[in-house]
Parts: C-alpha cells; structure tokens; sequence
C-alpha cells in the first residue's frame, strides 16, 4: 500500500475516533476509488466536487423552503429581527469570504494543502463539518491581501 492511501486510511481512522461519519465517509470513498483503479475521476472530482457539493448543501439549506415548512410569511419575518438581520449580514459576509477563498485557492494552489490540512484536524479534533478551507482561503486571502 502507498502513502497516499495509508494517509486516507489514517484519515478515516481519525474520523472513526472521533465519530465524524462525514470524514470517515469521505475518505473511504476517495480510498476506494485509488484502490479498485477508478483514478481518471479524481480529475473530475477536482473540477467539479467543490461545485457538486456546494449544490447539495444548498439543496439541503433549501428544503425547509421547497417542503413548505418555511413559508414566505416566514421568510418574511426575518427582515424584522435583529438576530434574522444579523444572520443576513454574517450569510452575506460568509459568501463573500468563500469566493474570495475560492478565487485563492485557484490563483495560489500552494495553499490548499496547509487549507485542507486544517479543515481536516477542524473535523477530526473539534467535531466540526468540512465547509472550511472556501472559508478558511477566504480569511487567509483578507490577511495576506490577495484576492
């Protein structure tokens, strides 16, 4: 066995100890992929998984919505409450912050390793979910003033 798949291994391993089924899930699937000789799809994961998963997070944010359990009467009243327009201020920031990330991460791809690194201790260690590294480049992009 290669490092890289001892390294996923590892990853799940982590993921296993800390009861993040998220992580575990994930590096089994990359895991098994490198080991039955599907390789030719880590260049489309690469182009097109931050996308794919970008549009199953929002279909998973919208389904209160499109289920009707949110009504516009709802939707509504969230322009009228201070902690609603706060949210609506940070949504606003937080999508700012992952473009910026995202424009980082393709112009300065040195990055990402030490990016993913840390998203992956985040989710390992302090049980969080894989959303940082768009966020993380996002911050690191408004430190080091790139865009």
């Amino acid at each position: 066995m290669d490092y890289t798949s001892l390294i996923l291994l590892g990853l799940a391993g982590l993921g296993i100890i800390s009861s993040n089924s998220t992580m575990t899930i994930a590096m089994i699937v990359l895991l098994l992929i490198r080991v039955t000789g599907l390789q030719q799809a880590f260049p489309w994961l690469e182009k097109y998984g931050l996308t794919l998963g970008i549009i199953m997070l929002t279909i998973g944010v919208m389904s209160p919505f499109a289920s009707g359990k949110m009504n516009l009467e709802t939707l509504g009243q969230s322009f009228l409450h201070w902690r609603s327009l706060l949210a609506i201020g940070i949504g606003m920031m937080v999508a700012y912050l992952g473009g910026r990330g995202a424009a980082l991460m393709g112009s300065q791809p040195t990055i990402v390793a030490g990016l993913l690194i840390g998203t992956v201790l985040g989710v390992a260690l302090f049980r969080g979910v894989p959303v940082g590294p768009l966020i993380a480049a996002g911050l690191l992009s408004l430190l080091i003033g790139k865009s």
